[in-house]
């Protein structure tokens, strides 16, 4: 039976950076806090850098890639990357590092699947990605200003997903944040909603869907609580966690349905067949 193991190390707009990986290699999705914080994170969590092999940037802001540049040559990683982030920020690698990606076309890592796909972001040419090993699929899909097709198109194929639910919007709305700010969060090219990601849960999810990751929450205008409220009402059979902006989270261990079952069917009829 294949399975994935996922961890937020950080998620916010201090810093932004998931795990994601098996037994045999890992990836990280952006690096936005220092290179001593990912080792710390990961030590304390039981994970091992020298199974990581590459890293996936999503866009330039600097809460996604703080620590790229140290992480990635100290351990000399390979970067995944589009031709627009990288020179979006400013850095330059030693060229073996430095991998560009084209959307929609898968990046073998390994026994790992990667695929980059455009999405709607202020930034200059953001990215969300989708992680397979075998039936086992992981959505990273966060910085997100409004849901499109290529979104459900995968959301609904996930076991595990990553997914932007950055603020309430009465918390916005009767908030300190100027106008033109209020505006560029919501305004289609800024960040997901918590209604927003509710339909999008409510909507498209099925029942491989065993863990949401509630991620990239305002600190001003959103509340973990209040969030994981408002998911665990409709949860069903996922299981809801909100990643926080101060610390790691647990590692999940995330594995199909339906290959558990086919697992147990195949047992079931090698025992069968010798009774």
């Amino acid at each position: 039976m294949s399975s994935l193991f996922v961890s937020s190390l950080n998620s916010g707009s201090n810093g932004n950076c998931y795990y994601i990986g098996n037994d045999q290699e890992a990836i990280l999705v952006d690096v936005g806090i220092s290179c001593r914080e990912i080792e710390k994170r990961m030590t304390r969590l039981g994970l091992s850098l020298h199974l990581v092999k590459a890293i996936f940037i999503s866009h330039e802001h600097t809460d996604h890639i703080k620590g790229l540049y140290r992480l990635a040559n100290k351990y000399q990683l390979a970067v995944y990357i589009s031709q627009g982030t990288l020179a979006a920020t400013g850095f330059t690698f030693p060229l073996a590092t430095i991998n560009i990606f084209n959307s929609s076309l898968p990046i073998q890592i390994g026994t790992l699947q990667v695929i980059p796909f455009a999405k709607y972001h202020d930034a200059t040419d953001p990215y969300s990605f989708v992680i397979t090993n075998e039936q086992v699929k992981i959505g990273v899909f966060t910085d997100i200003g409004r849901v499109c097709d290529r979104i459900t198109y995968y959301f609904k194929q996930c076991h595990a997903v990553f997914l932007e639910a950055n603020y309430d919007e009465d918390m916005l709305n009767n908030g300190r944040y100027p106008y033109f700010l209020k505006k560029r969060i919501s305004g289609g090219h800024g960040h997901l909603s918590n209604k927003q990601a509710l339909d999008l849960f409510l909507s498209h999810r099925t029942d491989e869907l065993s863990l949401l990751l509630l991620s990239h929450l305002s600190k001003d205008n959103n509340c973990p609580d209040l969030v994981a409220r408002l998911f665990k009402e409709h949860a069903g059979s996922t299981e809801i966690v909100v990643a926080s902006r101060y610390e790691e989270s647990l590692v999940y261990e995330v594995t199909s349905r339906a290959s558990m079952y086919q697992d147990i069917e195949i047992q079931y009829q090698d025992i069968s067949s010798k009774i």
